[in-house]
């Protein structure tokens, strides 16, 4: 009797979503909700397995590749794929997928709150409850920004940054993007309009970072650009961490170049309390959340299940990595 396929998932996920591996695999799940697989357990079972459902946490590279004999498929609970070597993949014969689409609108939401609780200090105003220091109204009383009628910039005009831009039109908003090339179903869709990197900095009242981290557009938030945004503005990122210096952000916040920040994501993963962003109260952090709601998690364990199934049953897979 031939031996069963071997799934290593790198996260404890829903073993429910995951049905479809259990049907045809011998499946084994790191424990742990929030702790990351060690790296020497990553290459010891991924040496073994035919399949590995990874997170954005877990580096696939030359190393691991070269190690995993038997490695038909990687799937990534993400829609990004930075933490995977995909060519030295590709070239090795292993599948890459990942979670595209699914994730748009939850993320777009997670994006736009940023934008509501940075321009409405509502974390603020929420502490100020908690910690007892509501005495009396004032009239600027933890005093914000309108978000209605303002100028958005999204920089990053994919799936995702044309459904921030579809929550934008509620607001009345002004929509400006930049992207590599024009997106002139966004134009249609939502009347954005297209504008350079630096005209696009200069003119938002909001700008939205939601490009992915290529060669081009890591640190492309930077002092220089910083310097180019209005005192006003608000600097929202949900893409990647590494397309700011934090350094640079750091000293903009402080010096006063731009009014706020709503963060989602950080050059390393998970920040502590003491990093310096974190004790500007004009600085919203949070825990890179931008897909994490339940329906949207569990279908995205689902999808890397079911392109597992399709790779290890010798079919094409539903979402599968073209570079």
């Amino acid at each position: 009797m031939m031996s069963r396929p071997y799934i290593f998932i790198t996260r404890k996920c829903s073993e429910q979503q995951l049905k479809p591996l259990y049907d045809i695999a011998d499946v084994e799940m790191w424990p742990e909700e929030e702790t990351p697989c060690p790296r020497n357990i990553l290459l010891e079972k991924a040496a073994k397995a035919d399949g590995l459902l990874t997170m954005l946490s877990d580096s696939v590279d030359q190393e691991l590749i070269d190690g995993a004999e038997n490695l038909k498929v990687v799937a990534n609970l993400a829609v990004g794929f930075d933490n995977i070597d995909v060519s030295y993949a590709k070239a090795k014969g292993i599948v890459v997928c990942n979670t595209p689409d699914i994730l748009t609108d939850t993320t777009a939401d997670l994006t736009f709150g940023l934008i509501l609780a940075s321009a409405r200090r509502l974390m603020e105003a929420a502490d100020y409850v908690k910690q007892n220091q509501w005495k009396s109204w004032g009239p600027l009383l933890l005093a914000g920004h309108d978000v209605h009628h303002k100028t958005i910039g999204i920089v990053g005009m994919g799936k995702i940054g044309q459904a921030v831009a579809k929550r934008a039109t509620g607001f009345d908003m002004k929509i400006l993007y930049h992207n590599r090339s024009r997106n002139e179903e966004a134009e249609t869709a939502v009347g954005a309009i297209y504008s350079s990197f630096d005209d696009l900095l200069s003119a938002s009242d909001f700008v939205v970072c939601l490009t992915p981290l290529t060669h081009e557009t890591k640190e492309l938030f930077n002092k220089d650009a910083f310097k180019k945004m209005k005192n006003s503005s608000v600097f929202v990122n949900a893409s990647r961490g590494a397309v700011v210096n934090e350094q640079d952000l750091y000293e903009a916040l402080v010096n006063g170049d731009i009014a706020g920040a709503g963060l989602d994501v950080f050059l390393k993963e998970p920040i502590g309390a003491n990093h310096p962003l974190v004790g500007l109260h004009n600085v919203v952090a949070l825990p890179h959340i931008g897909s994490a709601s339940f329906e949207t998690r569990y279908e995205m364990m689902n999808l890397c299940a079911l392109n597992i199934t399709a790779v290890i049953n010798g079919e094409e897979p539903k979402t599968k990595v073209v570079i």
